[in-house]
């Protein structure tokens, strides 16, 4: 337990958040591009990247408990509290570019995903009236499979049969 570790599992969780950009970005174009026979599956991978995400978070907090009661800190101390209280040499350097980078990532996610949320919102606004408008066209196929109005008039009947 230390430092190092505690670095390691930083690049970890960064790795985890770039990927969950990625997955991101891949539900935005499919998004966008109107294909939302994919969307199911791209969300189930955001999910599966998102548990890893949050078990990943746990180890660095359970990490970063040990550094900070080795430096002197509560063991809930965050890290910009561990990078404030870091002894002279690289560390604080080390965990300043994770933490600038954790946190531009985090604010890119954000962004996707509430970019994302719009999307689905319009489309569900959209599913929603187009079901509301067919339900008043009374000349679609009701639920047994019949006309919901009988036409009544000439058929041709083919008497070659």
């Amino acid at each position: 337990m230390g430092t190092n570790e505690l670095s390691v599992l930083l690049w970890k969780e960064r790795e985890l958040l770039e990927l969950l950009q990625f997955k991101l970005e891949e539900q935005h174009l499919l998004l966008v591009a109107g294909k939302s026979r994919w969307i199911d599956l791209a969300t189930r991978e955001i999910e599966s990247v998102l548990e890893k995400v949050h078990a990943a978070g746990l180890a660095r907090a359970v990490e970063a408990a040990g550094v900070a009661n080795a430096w002197g800190l509560a063991n809930d101390s965050s890290l910009a509290e561990i990078i404030e209280s870091a002894p002279e040499g690289p560390w604080k350097e080390i965990f300043t570019a994770h933490l600038g980078a954790l946190r531009s990532t985090s604010t890119e996610i954000a962004s996707l995903r509430d970019a994302n949320e719009q999307y689905l919102r319009a489309a569900y606004r959209s599913t929603q009236e187009t079901l509301a408008t067919l339900g008043e066209d009374s000349s679609l196929y009701g639920p047994k499979g019949s006309s919901s109005t009988q036409h009544v008039g000439a058929h041709i009947i083919d008497t070659n049969l």
